[in-house]
């Protein structure tokens, strides 16, 4: 059992969440792991308790408690499959020396832990060894395929976080929603609550005392039984537009939380057999050049071969 530990915060973590800290310091702990030393206030900042997103300041003194996981752990190229490395390595749409875009393939989580041994950013530190830093500067759900940023050095953190904040950043989904999307809602303004579970998961539902969540819908194209719509985000919750969708009575097609089941099962001999939604388009400022970026990740071939099917069969 590890010790207790007391971390100072620097310039170059100044600004960031207290999860993505923890997660950075604790790589091979379990997210679920995480948030229950936080909720249980065992983790403590300036010796004050903390909630997952409250952000750091340079000089503050983050107290880790006691846990049974390595400090630091290796991963070599062995201990992930040689096709999992080439296929992550061919998602690679952008990179430079500051940071990289990856159209993720959908079933790849973003980081592992809860059981999952290797996510997307393992893989990447694999292929990039001599990158002294890689982060994470967001995070889509591990069924969600597209768009997701990483940065190379804190400070191209720091700066992309602080878009974020400041509402700088364009994000865009494809989703495809069963039944007919009704035409009158484009903006949907419902606060999202993010409840944890007995058995240690968690659900996200509308809720008057959740966060604020505002999500634009427009239908794009009429499928049979479905609709195809674009999604901007305005923020960013967990599980957003399932959640949005899903209250208008239209989930998305393969989701397994939320959807319905045999309306899935319905499409899935068509070649969808995950999570009909897509990252499409991520726009933000690059901070090295001061460049606008609008990154557009092509759809994966079931997403494509489902639209044409459902396209060509409508009556």
């Amino acid at each position: 059992m590890a010790n207790v530990k007391l971390i100072d915060v620097t310039e170059e973590d100044a600004g960031q969440r207290v999860d993505n800290f923890l997660m950075r310091h604790l790589r091979k702990a379990p997210r679920t792991l995480i948030y229950r030393i936080i909720r249980k206030g065992e983790v403590r900042v300036n010796k004050g308790r903390v909630k997952a997103n409250t952000r750091l300041n340079a000089g503050d003194v983050v107290r880790i408690p006691p846990v049974s996981v390595p400090d630091k752990v290796e991963i070599v190229e062995s201990d992930i499959p040689y096709a999992q490395l080439k296929r992550i390595e061919d998602s690679i749409m952008y990179e430079d020396n500051d940071l990289m875009v990856i159209n993720k393939p959908s079933g790849v989580a973003v980081h592992g832990g809860g059981g999952i041994n290797w996510g997307l950013i393992e893989v990447v530190r694999v292929l990039r060894p001599l990158a002294k830093r890689l982060e994470l500067v967001h995070r889509i759900d591990r069924d969600t395929s597209g768009c997701i940023l990483i940065a190379k050095k804190a400070s191209i953190l720091k700066e992309l976080h602080a878009q974020i904040r400041a509402d700088k950043w364009d994000k865009r989904y494809l989703a495809i929603v069963t039944g007919q999307w009704p035409k009158k809602v484009q903006k949907v303004d419902l606060p999202l609550r993010k409840d944890h579970l007995p058995d240690g998961g968690w659900k996200v539902s509308v809720a008057d005392d959740g966060k604020v969540a505002i999500s634009f819908f427009k239908i794009e194209q009429h499928l049979k039984g479905c609709d195809l719509v674009s999604v901007k985000l305005k923020t960013g919750r967990t599980h957003q537009i399932r959640v949005h969708a899903l209250a208008f009575g239209c989930p998305l097609l393969g989701d397994d939380r939320y959807g319905d089941h045999e309306v899935n099962k319905k499409y899935r001999p068509m070649g969808m057999k995950r999570l009909a939604l897509h990252a499409q388009f991520l726009g933000f400022t690059h901070p090295g050049t001061g460049e606008w970026m609008l990154m557009e990740a092509p759809m994966y071939a079931d997403f494509t071969q489902i639209i044409e099917a459902l396209s060509l069969s409508k009556s």
